[in-house]
């Protein structure tokens, strides 16, 4: 396995600045000089004067609060993620193993969901079941699953007549060994691939469903909450920037993490992309 020429260095900054922002989250209540919902500061304070980021209209820091807004935000979308790819998998490779019925009414509830555009049917779903980070992520995850359950079947499906496959099963094996061994580790490549690249999206989206009062709650140091709040303060542009600014690192982080990996699970495809306008 190995990295491609341009992706490498990007990814290990990716992976460096990712990691960074983890560390900040594990140690936020280390890290952080303020409580983050206490209001015992000047308000909208600008920064520099006795505050890193300055502070907001309710007097708290917002330096405080982007860091205990990684304590949030980042573990949220792993969760998210993991979710995502646990139901997709095992649902794609069942359909895709066992066919028919099974593959037919899988696929069928897969594509209902892919039907509707993914940030409004979260909306909707968030929407119903009422604003929370809980609901978020609920409803962020049943928006997400399917594409892990398309990728899923159609590697399940190019791999089950495979000779060794097949070997398999003509000696006895049962079809949970056969997806289990022989199947499983030819496809955890390209779904890590995926995951890494989606955990990006899955921060854009909570933070886009709190943004919107539809996830974290008054008064969570949640970074999309945050941006939010700056839309009443417009003159305190320190308000929106820095948690805005947060969230661009880690999602450009982790999009590096996911372009390396895929430069290096699939080298072809980083040829194609460098190979010339194609038609």
């Amino acid at each position: 396995m190995r990295l491609g020429r341009w992706s490498a260095p990007l990814g290990l900054i990716g992976a460096g600045v990712a990691l960074a922002w983890i560390v900040v989250a594990i140690l936020a209540p280390v890290i952080a000089p303020h409580d983050p919902i206490a209001q015992d500061l000047p308000i909208l304070q600008p920064p520099g004067e006795g505050t890193l980021m300055g502070t907001d209209a309710l007097g708290r820091d917002v330096f405080s609060r982007v860091i205990w807004g990684a304590q949030v935000t980042i573990p949220l979308a792993l969760l998210l993620v993991v979710l995502s790819v646990l139901i997709g998998a095992i649902v794609g490779a069942v359909a895709g193993f066992f066919g028919r019925a099974v593959d037919e009414v899988a696929m069928r509830v897969t594509d209902l969901v892919m039907a509707f555009p993914t940030v409004i049917l979260a909306m909707v779903i968030a929407a119903a079941l009422g604003a929370s980070l809980l609901n978020a992520v609920l409803a962020a995850l049943i928006v997400s699953w399917p594409s892990y359950a398309r990728l899923t079947r159609g590697l399940v499906l190019g791999l089950r007549r495979s000779n060794y496959v097949v070997a398999g099963q003509l000696l006895g094996f049962s079809p949970l060994r056969s997806l289990g061994r022989d199947i499983a580790p030819n496809i955890v490549g390209p779904v890590l691939v995926l995951a890494s690249l989606d955990i990006g999206t899955a921060i854009l989206l909570l933070s886009g469903l709190s943004f919107l009062g539809l996830g974290a709650k008054p008064p969570t140091a949640e970074w999309g909450s945050m941006v939010s709040d700056a839309i009443k303060n417009f003159d305190a542009w320190w308000i929106g920037v820095f948690p805005g600014l947060a969230i661009l690192t880690v999602v450009i982080a982790f999009n590096f993490v996911g372009d390396a990996l895929r430069d290096a699970l699939d080298p072809t495809s980083s040829t194609i992309r460098g190979g010339g306008p194609t038609l």
